[in-house]
């Protein structure tokens, strides 16, 4: 059984070879090929246009897919796997994605060939959990606010809520989404002393700390909203206009999960009138952000771009996540991330 895996510059070939490396012992011939760019901003660009145009926005260079034939599993991170190279490589049987997003493969070709995709769901929890925590903390300590102040040779200590800057003890938060991260913020903050609600019309289970609402009740009551859904058709704009509009004067967005759950828009609008108090934003409807943005113009926001699941451990743990993955299905064991619903038909020996 052959394993193509293409690193890049987030996961070095070194760390892909030492992830994947158990796989070796279930007599797996793994190879791994890189994908080359000059800079990480590079490798960022490439991402966002595959994100908004799909897996056919880039191609691959051919030294990467030559020679592909032959291969049964293929392990990417950011490259794109479109149907160009699904339907050549007629030995495939899965493709596994280090990441819980998969827009970088062409899903719907992937099903109609028989192919299984998986992903690799929570690979980066922790590491956007601690950035929404960091957001939460900047927005309403006026942190990054007073340090952008100082660099600029002001001492300044007056912010859009100087008579009303809270501590998070005995706050109420409200976690849209109690998949991974969520379930990790509300852990974090639980520390703090905060109260938690959270809203999720999929999570099946025990939601302590938090106490399951529904989006109004959650939307009157937080002192902080923090968004950790995915993004579906359901849920597009599922913070608009109507929404932040039931929020506290006080309260702030945070927004660290898919740009598409708010309507930028309607919230740009509600901090210039100062519907909410404020907002902490890691994604932009378009990337990068540019300078003339209104968000920019805005004192009352926390923005950052787009990093809050890039941490170094969240991207050379992932290729031993997928191993693990790989080895289970090899096994026949149960429990594996399918994305299309098509069971792997790869077994040992």
């Amino acid at each position: 059984m052959r394993l193509l895996a293409i690193s890049d510059a987030y996961i070095p070939c070194a760390d892909m070879q030492r992830g994947l490396a158990p796989l070796r012992e279930l007599g797996v011939e793994v190879h791994v090929r890189r994908w080359e760019h000059k800079t990480l901003a590079a490798l960022q660009q490439a991402n966002i246009a595959i994100e908004q145009g799909g897996p056919g926005a880039v191609s691959l260079p051919a030294e990467l897919t030559q020679d592909s034939v032959g291969f049964d599993v293929l392990v990417v991170q950011f490259a794109p796997v479109g149907r160009s190279f699904l339907e050549a490589v007629s030995s495939l049987r899965v493709v596994g994605v280090l990441r819980s997003g998969t827009e970088n493969v062409d899903v719907h070709c992937a099903t109609q060939r028989g192919i299984s995709v998986l992903n690799t769901p929570g690979r980066n929890a922790r590491a956007v959990a601690e950035c929404a925590v960091g957001m939460i903390l900047a927005e309403v300590r006026n942190i990054a606010r007073a340090h952008a102040w100082l660099k600029q040779g002001q001492w300044r200590r007056e912010f859009p809520n100087s008579l009303a800057i809270p501590e998070l003890n005995n706050k109420t938060v409200g976690l849209v989404g109690l998949g991974a991260v969520g379930r990790l913020v509300a852990h974090y903050l639980l520390a703090f002393g905060c109260r938690l609600l959270a809203h999720d019309p999929y999570f099946q289970g025990e939601s302590a700390p938090a106490e399951l609402v529904d989006l109004p009740t959650l939307l009157r009551q937080a002192d902080v909203v923090s968004l950790h859904a995915r993004l579906t058709d359901e849920n597009h704009h599922l913070i608009g206009a109507a929404e932040l509009a039931q929020m506290k004067p006080s309260a702030v967005l945070v927004n660290t999960a898919r740009s598409g759950l708010v309507d930028e828009q309607a919230l740009i609008a509600a901090l210039t009138a100062g519907t909410i108090m404020g907002a902490a934003i890691d994604v932009f409807d378009a990337e990068p952000l540019a300078p003339s943005h209104p968000l920019v113009k805005l004192d009352n926001v926390t923005l950052t771009p787009h990093l809050a699941g890039s941490t170094i451990d969240a991207f050379r743990n992932s290729p031993g996540l997928m191993a693990g993955h790989l080895a289970r299905m090899l096994r026949g064991e149960g429990n594996l991330p399918i994305v299309n619903g098509v069971v792997p038909r790869l077994r040992m020996g």
